[in-house]
């Protein structure tokens, strides 16, 4: 038969206040809950988030300003006017005559520069390389803006749980604080009693304002993203990954952030070809008209103008070899970190496995063997063979462990935002 005690205890069950801190952590979730009514789910803040990116916005733009360059970078250089008097005698009776002594002449030419085919195809396939770069950075930065909101999206998420729990923990802590006032009444418990319970709803408090503070953060981390404030909406699938282990070395060669390593070695393989083509020099030709004074013909001349590269081992030659170096260091710096990509993606998945396993294990046996604690001690209670404080023990153990399963998931689920969103997904 129940104790009097423990029918005074969940008779008032529905009409206990909760605790103060634990009360603003709720109003203030339902404050947010009313300026944006429509909560938001994982793929829907995702959407959101990339659509008012700035940083993917700027990579079209740097794209954009690459193709341009890249068309003025393959035509020849602009033709050179060139205005001069040849031949100004400075002395005697014809000095700064430009008429009177037959050699003194002015001249107006144009000369243009005949840049190899070769040289302006490497110059503007450069810059199209960089384009392509451009294009790739995009797609990692696409990846780590869908990364980085669902990680925002899933702390809210697992916050709001973990604020639920101590809710409810704090309502039962204060049921228990009265119990133990009855009893202590009816001179079946002790002042000690009462004390303990407070502590317990001390403890509370202070872990409810821990986690108040931890769902405001994530929040404001969250509306980062989106560009509001939100509630979310709908429970996240962190039991699946985009990725195949069997193929990973595979896939990860596709990863955003080694194509944007592919496309530097490209630009830098680029810059080899553009350093051989520069060991070939550009010839210019010049066409000039010389106007004499009246008294003499007027002249037009011809000219071929050709670097003479003299010193080709030390410039042009050295030039090459140091873009080949560079071309080289590209490749192996894409190697490493392909290899570290591989690697860490490894260890991430073994994680995240494994965090799956204690998560089921946690809702399979831990969480059922700790409330089954509580119902024995419980019943032990009002059988007179267990103390409250034994009761409150148990209590603490049962919320303690839901703390942990909870906490368990979202390190779990930011493993699988970080797998699952190593490429960028396809909005839908």
């Amino acid at each position: 038969m129940s104790s009097p005690l423990f029918v005074h205890f969940y008779a008032r069950a529905g009409r206990l206040r909760l605790s103060s801190t634990t009360a603003l952590v709720f109003l203030a979730a339902a404050h947010v809950a009313q300026a944006a009514p429509q909560p938001l789910t994982l793929a829907q803040a995702q959407q959101q988030a990339v659509a008012r990116s700035r940083q993917l916005s700027a990579q079209d733009q740097a794209a954009a300003a690459a193709h341009e360059m890249a068309v003025a970078a393959g035509q020849l250089p602009d033709p050179v006017l060139k205005l001069g008097v040849d031949n100004l005698p400075v002395s005697g009776a014809d000095r700064f005559s430009l008429g009177n002594d037959f050699m003194t002449m002015r001249r107006v030419g144009v000369s243009q520069e005949l840049t190899s085919a070769d040289k302006l195809h490497w110059r503007s396939a450069r810059l199209e390389r960089e384009a392509d770069k451009a294009q790739a950075e995009k797609e990692a930065a696409t990846a780590a803006v869908q990364r980085d909101t669902a990680i925002s999206w899933l702390e809210v998420f697992y916050t709001e749980q973990m604020a639920e729990a101590v809710i409810k923990q704090t309502a039962l802590s204060r049921q228990e604080i009265e119990a133990a006032e009855a009893a202590h009444r009816g001179g079946r418990g002790s002042q000690a009693d009462i004390l303990a319970a407070r502590s317990a709803l001390l403890i509370l408090d202070d872990r409810g304002s821990e986690i108040g503070r931890r769902l405001r953060v994530a929040r404001t981390m969250l509306a980062r993203w989106t560009g509001g404030e939100t509630t979310v909406a709908g429970a996240p699938d962190i039991d699946n990954i985009r990725l195949d282990p069997a193929s990973l070395d595979g896939d990860l060669a596709h990863h955003s952030q080694i194509a944007v390593l592919n496309r530097q070695e490209d630009i830098a393989q680029a810059d080899v070809k553009l350093a051989q083509a520069n060991r070939r020099a550009d010839w210019s030709v010049e066409v000039a008209f010389q106007q004499r004074g009246p008294a003499y013909s007027n002249m037009v001349s011809v000219g071929i103008s050709v670097p003479l590269q003299w010193d080709r081992k030390n410039r042009q030659d050295r030039d090459l070899a140091a873009k080949l170096a560079l071309a080289e260091q590209a490749k192996a710096e894409r190697d490493e970190m392909l290899r570290d990509h591989v690697a860490a993606t490894r260890a991430m998945i073994v994680e995240w496995q494994s965090g799956k396993e204690r998560v089921a294990r946690y809702a399979r046996e831990v969480l059922p063997l700790a409330g089954e604690r509580s119902q024995a001690v419980l019943a032990a209670y009002r059988g007179g063979k267990a103390t409250l404080a034994e009761v409150l023990a148990a209590r603490r153990n049962e919320s303690e462990t839901r703390m942990q399963a909870l906490q368990l998931e979202l390190d779990t689920a930011r493993l699988w935002a970080q797998l699952n969103f190593l490429f960028p997904q396809e909005s839908k």
